[in-house]
């Protein structure tokens, strides 16, 4: 292929064929799901036929043949009209829910198992706490801060920067995703 060619601007629809290729790729086995996400987000930053081109060129490329409309039946009478359904471009990945209950359904698997124990584990020492300033009628040393605070301060620490990756890869995603038309 031509210098030229190579530095042609590529279509949403090339980029679409191209995750095609990489997704068969993926279902044959030929590439691993780390792998595939990674192709997949640069073949949606693409801008030239050759940044497209080095995102497949180690696989069999069985590119989806174009959808055509379908064939008009032989006229009768009156000629029948042909009707093109055009699909609408894949939905865009889906966008971070607002406030904190947004934010834990956003975590990784483990990080909300590690919440869930957390809490957990504050609300059983709040419930005894609570319990034991009833029955000795007094405001004990407030001892469950001591469990409560280190533990959520580092899991906060953890948190908070990997919601804030996974959200700002989502907004890449939704911005380089062509507007539903």
């Amino acid at each position: 292929m031509s210098d030229k060619q190579q530095r042609m601007r590529v279509s949403d629809s090339e980029r679409q064929a191209v995750v095609e290729v990489l997704k068969q790729a993926l279902d044959d086995g030929r590439l691993r799901m780390d792998e595939y996400v990674e192709r997949m987000e640069k073949a949606y930053e693409a801008v030239t036929i050759g940044d497209l081109e080095l995102l497949h060129d180690d696989l069999p490329v069985n590119l989806p043949a174009p959808t055509r409309a379908p064939a008009a039946p032989p006229p009768a009478a009156a000629p029948q009209p042909v009707y093109v359904v055009n699909t609408p471009p894949a939905a865009p990945p889906p966008t971070p829910h607002p406030g904190i209950r947004g934010a834990y359904i956003d975590l990784p698997g483990g990080l909300k198992v590690l919440w869930t124990l957390w809490f957990a584990a504050v609300a059983i020492n709040t419930v005894v706490w609570v319990l034991v300033g009833l029955t000795t009628v007094s405001f004990p040393y407030p001892w469950p801060l001591w469990v409560a605070g280190p533990a959520g301060a580092a899991l906060f620490g953890i948190s908070a920067p990997t919601l804030q990756a996974r959200r700002a890869r989502w907004e890449r995603r939704r911005r380089q995703l062509p507007p539903n038309g």
